[in-house]
């Protein structure tokens, strides 16, 4: 049997899995992110806990999901907004040279995106684009069973499409981004401003779901919205499936309906819409990087 090792580098937590040939998670853990003292600290940390817990398996290569943005070509985290003192880490060579086995870096989104093609929603596709809507909004693109990167690594990062004209920039994106119009935390602002109040996004779903009209009039807008992002990448790239995953629409899975239906209405009627909600859960990150790091060795 041959073994590889999945990571997922978040702001919060580094999560690690070992993983089988079939894309089975044998045991996996988490350690707490202290992001504010650096890198090396933190990976070591981790890399110390799966010679510890993993030394009687010989696993032969490592991927590593991360957020964005990242230098895919040389391994490198750039500028995360939730990895501040991380930036311009070659996290590529220095796990490289802890283990000595091959290593390969992608964007998380791109990550969650390919387990998703390979053994969830969009198992069998030949082309699967994975959106995001949690926190953020994020997004990958996966043809014929590789992760598209593009020429700047930023292929299908979606969160600074223009959607509308509205003149609020998150995070520095463009104005009328995506992410700044339909994020869940962008759902809670612009329901905040609407009602006067300081407002959830779970409560935001849970007042329109009682009927409150200024509720249902935001989420209605957040629909129109997403459906626009979608399909302006079904014109683009015209995938086979789209998969949404994240914890706004898992949580909300009755939107998917309305989104669909207003997709419908944006493109070409001749069009198949095949909008799917992501199978995987949890442990997407894990599985992606671990059938990443698994592709290295074909």
């Amino acid at each position: 049997m041959t073994y590889c090792i999945g990571m997922d580098i978040g702001g919060t937590n580094i999560r690690a899995a070992l993983l089988d040939e079939n894309y089975n998670i044998v045991d996996k853990f988490k350690i707490e992110n202290n992001v504010v003292m650096g890198p090396e600290v933190n990976i070591d940390k981790l890399c110390n806990m799966i010679k510890e817990k993993w030394s009687n398996y010989d696993f032969k290569s490592i991927g590593i999901g991360c957020p964005g943005p990242l230098d895919l070509r040389k391994g490198k985290i750039i500028n995360p907004p939730n990895l501040k003192g991380w930036e311009n880490f070659e996290i590529k060579e220095y796990i490289q040279s802890i283990f000595k086995i091959p290593v390969v870096v992608n964007n998380d989104a791109n990550v969650a995106g390919y387990s998703e093609a390979k053994v969830g929603a969009g198992k069998d596709a030949e082309s699967v684009y994975y959106i995001t809507l949690s926190t953020g909004v994020g997004g990958g693109f996966i043809y014929k069973g590789e992760i598209v990167n593009g020429f700047n690594n930023v292929a299908a990062e979606l969160c600074n499409m223009i959607i509308n004209e509205d003149k609020y920039s998150h995070s520095g994106l463009n104005q009328g981004g995506l992410e700044g119009q339909c994020s869940g935390v962008n759902i809670s602002r612009i329901a905040s401003e609407k009602l006067g109040i300081s407002i959830s996004t779970k409560e935001v779903f849970e007042k329109a779901s009682l009927k409150e009209k200024a509720c249902e009039e935001v989420l209605e807008q957040w629909v129109v919205n997403v459906s626009k992002a979608i399909a302006n990448i079904i014109v683009i790239v015209d995938p086979e499936v789209v998969v949404l995953g994240g914890s706004v629409i898992l949580n909300n899975a009755s939107y998917l309906d309305k989104i669909i239906d207003k997709v419908k209405a944006f493109v070409f009627k001749e069009v198949n819409v095949n909008i799917k909600l992501a199978q995987i859960g949890d442990d997407t990150g894990l599985i992606g990087s671990g059938i990443m790091a698994l592709s290295l060795l074909d």
